[in-house]
């Protein structure tokens, strides 16, 4: 039994395979420094991830978190607590605040000038942190710490590197400060520094188990200041992050649950679903939808809201949004006028049949050339519904697969143009 233990704790023991402790330290040291060619790569890697949250890219985002030496003055910090060195975390809280400061001037420059704005997902995913980026950044920390006191470093340090993700919470800041959401610049600026304080803590964790050399003495009291201080800053991280994980579940089931409340009571076999949005933080909560054709009159509405209940969305309200044609509202005004001015009937007949076919012949157009510029989808119809106190242009089209951003995008601008409108929408129909 003794054998089989030893054995187990054989295999799973860290030391084996651990770089010469003088060499990790001396690589660390080298690492935490912010000069020259380190800011150079520091400030593209921003531009790149910066352009990446702009464009939606994914792909450039993880480049730039890869080429991102922002790890160094993190891990050093971790190594002079570990190792009580209160120099070397000096030195790293120094670097690490010139790397911060830098990286949130070059990205609030980069959005300041950049003409395009728009809010995209990548941003979005990095302003609301939760106990599940406490996880990754803790246990990416531990995998990057362990690589380092190896000697051979592995492939770890890279999937590390975009595992903590420390770039675009960074740039995310720097949207905020350019175009003054503050929320946002908040909640990313509290995520990269939980990002930073876990792996510190997790380099401490891995420092300590594998016992470096104390560099200063020091008495009982002050060590259990340091390890008090740890305490402090970890509750300080977890509290709110606690709070933000439960608010993403509470989310995740109440959109599940107007999924069910969508699914059952509007079939899409007898209804086709146009636009759809939920406001979770408003109170009661919003449900908006709108329709293809569907109209419905107040009781349905009520009848509808009434069913919520139903489905546990209880502080919900249902808003359906009708379709309100401009041609129909040209229509009502010509009828209007001519009971005014008195003219022919006949003449009338005709000015609103071509009113009518001029706005059909337009959407025929609209659709050839639709399927012209972008031979991927199939056009079904143009509609338009109302949303406060403005028509707003819908496009359904058919595709095998769903646009990529880029050819929504301008097929969106596409549209804008051509129908001479500020907003316009396009979906897909399953």
């Amino acid at each position: 039994m003794n054998k089989l233990i030893n054995k187990l704790i054989n295999f799973i023991d860290l030391q084996k395979g651990e770089e010469d402790q003088r060499k990790v330290l001396e690589n660390i040291i080298s690492n935490i420094s912010f000069r020259g060619s380190n800011l150079w790569i520091l400030a593209c890697a921003i531009v790149i991830a910066s352009v990446g949250l702009n464009v939606n890219s994914t792909a450039v985002i993880i480049g730039a978190m890869l080429i991102s030496p922002l790890m160094g003055p993190i891990v050093g910090a971790g190594f002079g607590l570990g190792m009580y060195d209160f120099e070397l975390v000096k030195k790293s809280i120094k670097n690490l605040a010139i790397a911060t400061i830098v990286s949130l001037i070059v990205s609030t420059l980069y959005f300041y000038i950049s003409p395009f704005k728009e809010i995209q997902s990548e941003l979005l995913a990095r302003t609301s942190p939760n106990i599940y980026d406490i996880l990754i950044a803790f246990f990416g920390g531990l995998v990057g710490v362990i690589a380092v006191t190896r000697v051979e470093k592995g492939n770890p340090i890279p999937g590390v590197a975009i595992a903590t993700a420390l770039m675009p919470p960074l740039c995310t800041a720097g949207y905020g400060l350019a175009t003054g959401n503050y929320l946002f610049f908040g909640g990313a600026l509290y995520l990269y520094t939980i990002n930073c304080v876990f792996i510190c803590i997790a380099t401490f964790v891995i420092v300590k188990f594998l016992k470096y050399p104390i560099a200063k003495q020091i008495d009982l009291k002050h060590q259990k200041q340091v390890k008090q201080g740890i305490t402090a800053l970890l509750i300080i991280m977890i509290i709110p992050s606690v709070y933000f994980a439960y608010r993403l579940f509470d989310e995740k089931k109440y959109t599940q649950r107007t999924e069910d409340f969508i699914e059952k009571e509007f079939p899409q076999k007898d209804f086709t679903l146009i636009y759809k949005k939920t406001d979770y933080n408003s109170n009661p909560k919003i449900l908006e939808l709108a329709f293809l054709s569907k109209k419905f009159n107040p009781l349905e509405i009520n009848a509808l809201n009434q069913k919520l209940k139903e489905y546990d969305l209880s502080n919900t309200q249902l808003q359906i949004k009708q379709d309100t044609f401009d041609l129909k509202n040209d229509i009502l005004n010509t009828i209007n006028n001519h009971k005014k001015s008195g003219d022919d009937k006949d003449e009338l007949i005709q000015r609103l049949q071509k009113k009518i076919t001029d706005f059909q012949t337009n959407n025929a157009k609209v659709s050839k050339e639709a399927v012209i510029l972008f031979p991927e989808i199939k056009p079904i119809a143009i509609t338009q519904y109302s949303s406060k106190d403005k028509t707003i242009p819908v496009l359904l089209y058919k595709s095998n697969t769903e646009l990529n951003m880029d050819s929504k995008k301008k097929l969106v601008v596409w549209l804008k143009q051509r129908l001479e409108k500020d907003s316009v929408e396009v979906y897909r129909q399953e």
